[in-house]
């Protein structure tokens, strides 16, 4: 199968949590390694959340909403837990992490449909995207606005509808982007005219796919605490800033950076046949079965498969990556049974990484 050129898709794995108050942005300088004080409304943030040794407890996409406030799309499996350590932080600040994930609705645009969400909003034509814009509307701009009630004690419709659509890493040079508004407002018609009701399943495993092969990792729950950025390429894709000050885990990231001690790297990988690894399952090189190489971050099954393909993404060593590999599914094992694997063949990420550049 390959990517749908003008498609607009569910995205059921993100959830919000709306930072909202007068701090957010300095609280966020101090917890995150992307640098959120110098965040517009027409950038994104691609940011990870570390432990003091420097591995990802969460990765975020950030856009500002309004004067102070920011949204930061997560995957749901971790919303909560992030959202408690996080609020942990927080001490004198005038902060508060919301979960807001029932008040905003989230879609993905395919190819053509990318142009479309940025013009609904943006009014003019844009001919070439780059990852990590961000393209608002004035109510985004201008913020959460406060309720409105009329005489009688009822809310009244509201009109503030704001909208974001955030750029992203293509895949299969497809254009992809993360198009956002509130829950209970209308799709532009332009937009509704691309959502396909009747296909939501296969397309919000299109998207899914669409997210592994733009090479790209997000922290799921299976995979929190096992990376620190480097090993997902995060220097390289623009999730961290190696100028802001001191975060959680910072000096590891330095150093992992500044002293050669990057060793394992995110790839793409390839398997032809079922059953379709999980995430987090262990990867060995056929040199050494004994001990794992690296880790499944990510993983989707072609949509239109029939033989049960998939592609994934893995942070392997980086000196196993030109031998034969195989994902180790410990279910059988777990059982007793011989463990089953599954091989696999690598290819490079669609971008280059920061020590190629």
């Amino acid at each position: 199968m390959t990517l749908p050129s003008n498609a607009i898709t569910p995205v059921p794995d993100i959830g919000v949590l709306h930072c909202t108050g007068p701090d957010t942005l300095s609280f966020l300088q101090g917890q995150l390694s992307n640098d959120f004080a110098l965040l517009k409304h027409n950038q994104a943030r691609l940011a990870a959340f570390l432990s003091a040794k420097g591995r990802m407890q969460a990765s975020f996409i950030a856009v500002r909403y309004g004067p102070h406030d920011v949204l930061l799309f997560v995957h749901h499996s971790i919303l909560a837990a992030v959202q408690k350590r996080l609020s942990m932080f927080i001490l004198r600040a005038k902060v508060k992490i919301i979960d807001a994930s029932g008040q905003w609705q989230l879609l993905g645009a395919l190819g053509q449909a990318v142009s479309t969400v940025v013009q609904s909003m943006h009014g003019n034509t844009v001919e070439e995207f780059m990852p990590w814009q961000c393209f608002s509307n004035t109510d985004a701009q201008t913020g959460p606005q406060p309720k409105a009630v009329d005489a009688g004690g009822v809310e009244p419709e509201s009109t503030h509808v704001p909208a974001w659509s955030i750029t992203l890493y293509p895949a299969a040079q497809q254009p992809r982007a993360l198009y956002i508004q509130p829950s209970q407002a209308q799709l532009p018609a332009c937009i509704a005219d691309l959502a396909a009701p009747d296909k939501q399943d296969i397309l919000a495993k299109t998207w899914a796919w669409s997210e592994v092969l733009s090479g790209i990792a997000t922290i799921s729950a299976p995979v929190v605490d096992l990376f620190v950025p480097q090993m997902l390429n995060y220097e390289s894709v623009g999730g961290i800033n190696f100028k802001k000050g001191c975060y959680p885990g910072q000096e590891v990231v330095a150093r992992s950076q500044f002293r050669g001690a990057i060793k394992r790297r995110t790839y793409l990988a390839h398997g032809q046949k079922l059953p379709v690894p999980a995430t987090g399952a262990e990867i060995y090189s056929t040199e050494d079965l004994e001990q794992p190489c690296g880790t499944v971050v990510q993983v989707a099954q072609d949509p239109a498969s029939a033989n049960g393909s998939f592609d994934a993404l893995i942070s392997i060593k980086t000196d196993t990556a030109a031998q034969h590999l195989v994902i180790r599914h410990t279910e059988a094992q777990a059982q007793g049974e011989a463990p089953m694997e599954t091989p696999i063949s690598i290819k490079a990420v669609p971008y280059a990484l920061l020590e190629d550049i």
